[in-house]
């Protein structure tokens, strides 16, 4: 194996690579060990924190060599385009590891499983986003939106309850059954963003039938050093800026600590042709974690409170039902403003703590117990748009709805020692206990639930294959307390069901993988889709559920294929997935007018579903400081009852984008330039074609082109400090346009252009 580009070898190599080196089971930085290139026979060795730097590197593909006394060496291949952040995981076992920066993503994962990583500087470039938005740049990852400030993730066309999100390995339990309840996620407490996409329902529970996320925070130091990281935005659409600091270090003898907090406010947000009234953001959050680590036991203590209070567009709560179908038939608004930082009715005001520890221990015998306990509260309170006017309380501003749930989550797993150097695996049980009390007007009851699951998977290496199987039982018991003409009623609903999981992973060579899973997951239906009876604010709309709905069962096949080449790096996948009693929002026939206004009306409704489609993404080196990289996601969802599509699923995209890195210039380091389009196809696939109004209030809108320009330096301040700087324009032609994802399409156009600053500085 050579270098990429001899021929090339009289411009500069200003690439360089960059990670940290961690100990594989206690996620603990490793001073001192030794990095190289193997091609070049050049490297360094990693300081105090583990962290390490191999400058003035061309293009090409090397092979990355990590090592120290006691550990086994780990070698692994890496095609060098630009820049790139490779993090080691070091063992003292003789097991089987495949490349480094798989391996570091696919701890809690199955290796026959699709799994993408938001880190390092493509990590960096979202800062100051949602969680949601953030994910959009991964392949097969778009949004549900509610407006301009709430987005939801949408992994292969499935959102909500059917993609489970572990915040810090915690399962994030918030109001998750509203399009418009943004998961409660400060995505700065993480260094790196994991998505799993397909059926994970064996490892992490029911629920999990599109997909997971991780949202991952770093290991805690050590070391008596104290450092940290500053980050600053600005974003000129509704004149937003971010801030967040984090600052870590150790109290020597293995204990080490982190503390972290943001701070975001932003105003009106701005379409191309008007301001979007009373969208306004303020934000305040804030983690604190401690850990202690020795050879045989890691504890940790981690605290995280999320506090935000979102506007919900006022032109989204109307009168009457002429107002709202002129409104409908025109595409206007019927409130425009100017911009403003107000906060008014209608909006949200949430607040989601978390508290977990966390204890591992590793038994002489060997194996790994991992004991996690964790209790979460999440506090919602939805503000109408008209005060109430009869009412005692009005005064006093309560809120419309109040959502108030508590969920305390233990997991119990054991990971037996390798049997033979090539049979791995683990056992665990897991369970939630949850209760939610609910104030105001009914939306819906309030309820309790009961929550366990027991799964067992293990994993065979043989040769260039690797094989993997696993089984998982859940129960759920959940009584819900309601009133009905005055009456207590109290009704119980129990649910059960096995998911499996079959797969195998073969290198064909050094570049080339291949993967293959099946699996079955499921859903129980949960108490928004079964009680819902009124209007929900934030989402402006009126929901009507269904206590008869059953279970969803899924059947998800996956085939994926990966190539590493020289010039060329490759992924594709293709997803086959019928999901049996499919849930989903389906638009009745004429909207409803209450005494809180006009809204459009919704039922939960059950059918059979078959979502199939294709992920693709391709990088290549176009010239030696030049790259294209090309990413296509075509989606396809029917109804196989009826036999017509289903609303509110994603049309196809395509994004293309084009980097110039320059390296260093003018006194500047890691100086690069980017442009890319995003194309969003119109959603033709609806019941009665794209132009009928009798599936939806509107027709779906038309496909929309953005383009956007990015570009990022490195401003040096010492010999190991330096200022990172990102610029970001997105719609940069100001294009207007609607996303067929957003339910306040029926409302509005879609934010204008906005251009972003970024500053990162680590001390």
């Amino acid at each position: 194996m050579g270098i990429l580009f001899p021929t090339f070898a009289q411009h500069p190599c200003d690439c360089f690579i960059k990670g940290v080196v961690l100990d594989r089971d206690s996620r603990q930085p490793i001073p001192g060990a030794a990095v190289f290139i193997k091609e070049l026979q050049k490297g360094t060795l990693t300081d105090a924190e583990g962290h390490y730097r191999i400058d003035q590197l061309c293009q090409g593909q090397y092979t990355v060599v990590s090592s120290i006394l006691g550990y086994k060496q780990v070698a692994q291949s890496v095609t060098l385009v630009h820049t790139s952040e490779q993090n080691v995981l070091l063992t003292e076992d003789d097991i089987h590891l495949q490349d480094v920066n798989v391996t570091a993503q696919r701890a809690t994962a199955l290796s026959s499983q699709t799994v993408s990583q938001l880190e390092g500087k493509a990590l960096d470039q979202t800062r100051g986003q949602s969680l949601g938005d953030a994910l959009r740049t991964v392949t097969g990852v778009t949004t549900l939106q509610t407006g301009s400030s709430i987005a939801k993730p949408v992994i292969h066309g499935m959102h909500s309850n059917r993609i489970l999100i572990l915040n810090n390995g915690i399962r994030q339990e918030g109001q998750q059954w509203g399009s418009e309840h943004a998961p409660e996620i400060d995505p700065f407490v993480a260094n790196r963003i994991t998505v799993i996409k397909g059926a994970a329902g064996v490892r992490f529970g029911s629920d999990a039938i599109g997909g997971v996320i991780l949202v991952e925070p770093a290991p805690l130091p050590t070391t008596k050093t104290v450092h940290g990281e500053l980050n600053l935005a600005g974003f000129t659409n509704g004149r937003q800026g971010v801030a967040s600091l984090q600052t870590e270090g150790g109290f020597g003898k293995g204990f080490g600590w982190r503390v972290q907090g943001t701070l975001k406010r932003g105003g009106n947000i701005r379409t191309p042709r008007y301001f979007l009234d009373n969208t306004g953001i303020s934000e305040q959050n804030v983690s604190a974690a401690l850990g202690y680590r020795s050879a045989r036991l890691r504890s940790e203590l981690y605290y995280s409170r999320f506090a935000t209070r979102l506007g919900i567009f006022s032109g989204s709560h109307i009168g009457s039902l002429s107002d709202l179908q002129d409104v409908l038939e025109k595409g206007e608004p019927i409130v425009k403003s100017g911009f403003s930082y107000a906060i008014n009715r209608p909006y949200q005001q949430i607040a989601h703590d978390l508290l977990k520890w966390k204890t591992d221990w590793k038994p002489a015998s060997g194996g790994t117990w991992s004991l996690t306990l964790a209790r979460q509260l999440d506090d919602r309170m939805e503000y109408d748009l008209h005060r109430p006017r009869n009412d005692s309380l009005a005064a006093l501003n309560r809120p419309e709805l109040r959502f108030r749930l508590t969920t305390y989550t233990g997991d119990l797993i054991f990971e037996h020692k390798p049997l033979a150097n090539k049979l791995t695996g683990s056992v665990g049980i897991s369970g939630f206990y949850q209760f939610n009390i609910m104030n105001g007007r009914p939306l819906i009851p309030n309820f309790r639930t009961y929550n366990a699951g027991i799964f067992w998977i293990e994993k065979l290496k043989l040769n260039r294959w690797e094989y993997e199987a696993g089984l998982r039982y859940d129960y759920r018991h959940m009584q819900v307390f309601r009133y009905e003409n005055r009456v207590l009623e109290k009704p119980l609903f129990v649910f059960r069901n096995f998911s499996g999981t079959v797969g195998a992973t073969y290198s064909i060579n050094d570049q080339w993988t291949a993967r293959f899973n099946a699996g079955t997951s499921w859903r129980a239906p949960n108490v928004s889709e079964l009680f819902s009876d009124g209007v929900h604010h934030g989402a402006a709309a009126y929901e009507l559920g269904d206590r008869t709905l059953q279970p969803e069962v899924a059947y998800n096949l996956n085939l994926s294929t990966e190539y590493t080449g020289k010039k060329v790096q490759a992924e594709v996948g293709l997803f086959y997935n019928t999901i049996r009693d499919y849930i989903y929002l389906k638009p009745q026939a004429e909207p409803v007018l209450t005494i809180r206004g006009a809204f459009p009306a919704f039922k939960y409704t059950q059918t059979d579903a078959l979502y199939a489609g294709l992920d693709a993404s391709l990088t290549a080196v176009l010239l030696p400081k030049l790259s294209g990289t090309s990413k296509l996601s075509l989606l396809r969802v029917q109804d196989v009852v009826l036999d017509q599509p289903i609303v509110m699923t994603p049309p196809n995209r395509w994004e293309n984008s084009l980097r110039y890195d320059l390296g260093k210039w003018a006194g500047l380091q890691d100086v690069f330039v980017g442009a890319g389009n995003l194309w969003v196809a119109r959603q033709n696939r609806v019941p009665g074609g794209p132009h009928s109004t009798t599936s939806d209030f509107i027709p779906p809108p038309p496909a929309y082109s953005l383009w956007n320009l990015t570009a990022g330096f490195a401003i040096p301040v010492s010999e190991k400090r330096q200022l990172d700087v990102g610029i970001t324009v997105t719609n940069l032609f100001n294009t207007v346009y609607r996303d067929y994802m957003n339910r306040f399409r029926y409302y509005a156009d879609d934010p204008g252009r906005n251009a972003s600053v970024r500053l990162k500085w680590r001390f």
